[in-house]
């Protein structure tokens, strides 16, 4: 009974996600098409949310496709191992699609050499350009500026897995312990790739300069925040039952590390800048450090938050 009820959450699983993935998907092949007929794909008409939508949905479809195969390996084992295997399949897609595919403009060039274009500025544009987060990059082409961007598509691709293959072994083993920190793993990763799909569509409401709108500056700071949360509820599902230092502590302390890398990586999108959420003290650099202390509170609040789940999920916990 327990395996044809397994089968049958495998299935609707490959399903659901096969069908939220239509779209990546179409615009992958569709792009595909387009280089197998005429060499490039024109500017004009490619889907510039291709990247890094279509890699993260073959990742996840490939976690979920080998799901029974995986999780033949010990409970936690196969998440980690799922996570691994994804996560090479969207860097190997992404790589893939940065280096082979070309965007024809005036002339062909690699996608990966088009989105580089597009955030260099001439050193003589420094002082007067208005900054805008896909072109502010100075100086020569570097992938380290697309750190924030690769670290955003392996915490939804973690986080998604987490959730499939958790309640996969719950239905496999009658365990319902982890039940709790599953539930609120796919609510937040959920809500995160929710956020990810708006801010590509608004980019947060930003107008170009670097000092944002309120609105943006509370969409911002959630985003930032509930990356960290994601990332910290991630590690928390592993360590249920531990002893305190582990359980609660170590959580919080991967969220925050977590947000404050996603600082840096927009740091370096932005030359050594941030989006600033307002004028004043709490939204100005501290000294050498580009960090304000409003950035310092996002960062924190991934930490007490991902404590509060923490300690709700372990209060037997040493």
């Amino acid at each position: 009974m327990k395996n044809a009820k397994y089968r049958w959450y495998h299935l609707l699983c490959l399903a659901c996600v096969i069908l939220v993935s239509s779209y990546p998907i179409y615009m992958g092949v569709s792009v595909l098409v387009q280089m197998a007929g005429k060499g490039a794909v024109a500017l004009s008409i490619y889907p510039k949310y291709i990247i890094p939508y279509t890699p993260i949905a073959v990742a996840v479809i490939a976690g979920v496709l080998l799901m029974p195969l995986i999780q033949k390996l010990p409970e936690k084992i196969d998440i980690l191992a799922s996570s691994v295997i994804s996560t090479g399949v969207f860097f190997a897609v992404e790589r893939f699609m940065e280096t082979k595919i070309l965007v024809q403009a005036d002339r062909r060039t690699t996608l990966e050499s088009w989105q580089m274009s597009l955030c260099y500025v001439p050193p003589q544009g420094y002082k007067t350009r208005t900054w805008e987060a896909v072109n502010v990059l100075l100086g020569g082409y570097s992938p380290l500026f697309k750190v924030h961007f690769y670290l955003i598509s392996v915490v939804i691709i973690a986080a998604l897995l987490n959730s499939f293959y958790g309640f996969g072994r719950m239905i496999l083993t009658g365990d319902s312990g982890r039940k709790k920190v599953l539930v609120l793993q796919s609510v937040t990763s959920v809500v995160f790739l929710g956020m990810c799909i708006w801010a590509c569509f608004t980019a947060f409401y930003r107008t170009g300069e670097l000092t944002v709108s309120p609105l943006s500056a509370v969409l911002m700071a959630v985003f930032f925040a509930l990356l960290g949360v994601t990332a910290g509820i991630y590690t928390a599902s592993f360590l249920l039952g531990k002893k305190r230092p582990l359980s609660v502590i170590l959580p919080p302390f991967l969220a925050m590390a977590v947000t404050l890398a996603m600082y840096i990586g927009e740091m370096m999108l932005l030359n050594g800048n941030l989006y600033r959420f307002g004028e004043g003290f709490m939204f100005e650099e501290l000294g050498d450090i580009v960090l304000a202390p409003a950035d310092l509170i996002v960062i924190a609040a991934a930490g007490l938050i991902t404590f509060l789940i923490c300690r709700s999920l372990n209060p037997k916990s040493k």
